[in-house]
């Protein structure tokens, strides 16, 4: 069935048929070595096309980091992105394919619902990189090769010491019920898909009533974990429910008073990931910066950037953080549930934050 559904698909983006794709998903026999990766792309053709286009929910300073460690080894191909939080970038994205406008080589986005519903779509282009061979077959598409995880993202609680004493600071998520947290804590807004995560995973752990018990303390939503992160350092709030522990882990190197918070119960997690967009207007630079990516100069590159866990078993934890192995993860094992949720819980949490930004 599920080769029937994709080549329907397949048939309807401008795709031949289902065997057409099985051989742009073939891996190239003779891949090229690089500067510290294999690449299937042909180099020459992506430098004549001198650019690429990324579409990213990662904050911007990162972004600029990550894309300049590509153009270091590519100097003459030029790097643009576009950031916008994962739920306005996929709204962007869909409008433009209806549109029948094109922009865009590769999307990394935090939300695995909208990765499933964009593979059905059929908006990603089918490319099995040479470095695949290095991630679980968890972290990949189904078939190979529309996309992959390129980091894992986990959320605990943070709090500064320098106004909550430690003593004092949450050591539970039941801990943060406590009425004293009222208009003290801040969230991410619902297109988060970090904070949809946290929501899937921890109810039926806390129970259904958990979140209706979170609303009365009133929290704050943000778009960015760096709005988050810089409400706590100055004193506006003085905790963060979902916390990125790699914004803790960038803001913790600057010398911000901070500290984390990993509960017994476990944290929530989910991926960052990537994946080639079908029609983009460099398609062939598009597999050169995949390749780089995925490999493990790419994925040391993406951890010193922002700060993020790589997939890769090779590829060490980012900064001084806790490696993988050191977490108790909580990761949605149906992604597919996962998805149909979501409109639940964006209703949820809009209605939990209100207006309150």
């Amino acid at each position: 069935m599920r080769v029937g559904i994709l080549g329907v698909l397949l048939v309807a983006f401008g795709c031949a048929s289902w065997s057409t794709a099985q051989a742009q998903a073939r891996l190239c026999d003779k891949p090229r070595q690089m500067d510290g990766f294999k690449t299937c792309a042909d180099v020459e053709k992506a430098e004549a096309e001198g650019e690429v286009v990324l579409y990213s929910t990662d904050p911007e300073q990162g972004q600029v980091k990550l894309l300049a460690a590509f153009r270091q080894l590519f100097p003459k191909i030029k790097t643009s992105y576009v950031r916008l939080q994962a739920g306005a970038l996929y709204a962007k994205l869909l409008s433009e394919r209806q549109a029948k406008s094109y922009l865009v080589d590769v999307m990394q986005i935090s939300d695995m619902g909208m990765v499933l519903d964009f593979q059905r779509r059929g908006g990603y282009r089918q490319y099995v990189s040479p470095e695949m061979a290095a991630f679980k077959k968890a972290y990949k598409s189904e078939p190979e090769g529309f996309w992959t995880w390129g980091a894992i993202i986990m959320a605990g609680i943070a709090y500064n010491p320098n106004n909550v004493p430690a003593a004092e600071a949450p050591k539970t998520w039941e801990d943060l019920l406590d009425p004293k947290w009222t208009d003290a804590v801040n969230v991410k807004v619902s297109n988060s898909g970090l904070q949809h995560g946290v929501w899937y995973t921890l109810r039926p752990l806390l129970g259904a009533d958990y979140f209706k018990k979170f609303a009365a303390i009133k929290p704050r939503a943000f778009d960015s974990y760096v709005q988050q992160y810089g409400r706590l350092i100055d004193g506006q709030d003085k905790i963060i429910m979902g916390a990125q522990y790699s914004g803790y882990i960038e803001f913790k190197a600057k010398g911000a008073p901070l500290a984390f918070v990993f509960p017994q119960t476990g944290v929530p997690t989910v991926p960052q990931t990537w994946g080639i967009i079908k029609d983009g207007p460099h398609p062939n630079a598009a597999e050169l910066l995949m390749d780089w990516f995925l490999s493990p100069v790419g994925q040391k590159a993406y951890a010193d950037a922002l700060l993020l866990h790589s997939p890769r078993e090779d590829v060490p934890p980012p900064g001084n953080g806790l490696s993988l192995k050191e977490m108790k993860l909580l990761v949605p094992d149906d992604w597919n549930a996962f998805e149909k949720d979501r409109p639940q819980f964006a209703k949820e949490w809009d209605r939990i934050v209100g207006a309150r930004r």
